[in-house]
């Protein structure tokens, strides 16, 4: 597999936080030279002169051949593919302004996670409501898996997963993003690879706590594998693939955000868990943990659904009913007792 991709393919990423940074680098170490879409000023004269996000990523030398801005009609405008990387609660108002200026031809590639509050959408299907009356629906797609922003611009080997409806246009998007440091699988369950990596991040929270209390190693296992038994029974109530939960982009990518310390969503758990208020460590970030605004939409759809989500279910009332944590562990280890394996999952065969 060669390192470079073809110079005509014309890319375009939007957002330059660290994630949309790291992405960038990736595109310009393969010679496609994207353009780099920052809000702030001070961002893109970093990266210009510097070479260096060290807002977002510190301390990471960037591949020459990015483009920044500020402009997003100049990064969006005559691209073939347009990555969407802001912060999930952003994605709706800056894709509409991507709507008057965008090619129908772009695809567009989603590497924000999160499902929007108000109407508990995942990302593509913001993405659909803003853009779908210019770009087809086959063109949104997503790239999601363990992969943390920082080793991705380190040239750590990382392996993801891209997903999409059309498999030539999945297809295209891994010979596009893959290199020697970065392997791309294909994927053709896009809502199953979406709600994966929206939700791992609420799992994530509460690993977080779980370490914060110090309870050991016994409990963040079980966190995360009945975490994982909870974003499966949503994501087959979506309408998701059931083997894309046992994926890169499902138990990867649960494993690395709620065992990593470069994660922002463990990293609030854990001082939820040591006893600081969440107000407080929002306050410190500058980053985004988007498992704090998405554990509100899945306390919400998964009640519209009647699907039962207790691990979520409590991280969103600790952290928007100021439920102590040491509660939360109580109230989980004391629910009914029950088979392990859920019904749906055996066709009603327990």
């Amino acid at each position: 597999m060669s390192n470079t991709a073809p110079a005509q393919v014309k890319t375009g990423v939007v957002g330059a936080g660290s994630w949309g940074t790291a992405l960038a680098h990736l595109l310009a170490s393969k010679g496609l030279a994207p353009c780099l879409w920052a809000y702030e000023e001070e961002i893109c004269q970093q990266i210009e002169k510097q070479a260096e996000n060290q807002i977002y990523l510190p301390g990471v030398p960037l591949a020459p051949g990015i483009a920044v801005s500020n402009d997003l009609d100049s990064v969006v405008a005559g691209k073939d593919i347009v990555v969407m990387v802001v912060p999930s609660h952003l994605v709706r108002d800056v894709s509409a302004k991507m709507a008057a200026i965008i090619d129908p031809s772009t695809i567009v590639v989603s590497a924000s996670k999160g499902i929007e509050n108000k109407t508990h959408l995942t990302m593509t299907g913001v993405l659909a409501e803003t853009l779908g009356a210019v770009v087809p629906m086959e063109h949104i797609t997503v790239l999601s898996g363990p992969s943390f922003a920082r080793e991705v611009g380190m040239n750590i080997p990382t392996v993801v997963s891209v997903a999409a409806e059309n498999q030539a246009i999945a297809e295209h998007l891994q010979q596009v993003f893959a290199s020697p440091v970065f392997r791309v699988y294909t994927n053709n369950d896009v809502i199953g690879v979406e709600l994966c990596g929206a939700i791992k991040n609420i799992i994530a929270i509460a690993a977080g706590v779980s370490d914060g209390l110090g309870l050991g190693l016994n409990t963040r296992a079980a966190m995360i594998t009945r975490g994982l038994a909870e974003i499966r029974r949503l994501g087959m109530a979506l309408g998701a693939d059931p083997h894309t939960f046992a994926g890169l982009a499902g138990v990867g990518d649960l494993i690395l955000t709620c065992t990593g310390n470069l994660s922002r969503n463990y990293t609030v758990g854990k001082k939820l868990g040591e006893g600081q208020k969440l107000a407080d460590i929002l306050g410190e970030m500058r980053m985004v943990a988007e498992g704090v605004k998405t554990a509100k939409s899945v306390y919400n759809l998964s009640a519209n659904r009647g699907v039962e989500m207790p691990i979520c279910n409590e991280m969103y009332h600790i952290l928007y009913e100021d439920l102590p944590p040491k509660d939360a562990v109580f109230r989980l280890m004391t629910r009914d007792l029950k088979h392990e394996i859920d019904a749906e999952v055996t066709g009603g065969r327990l």
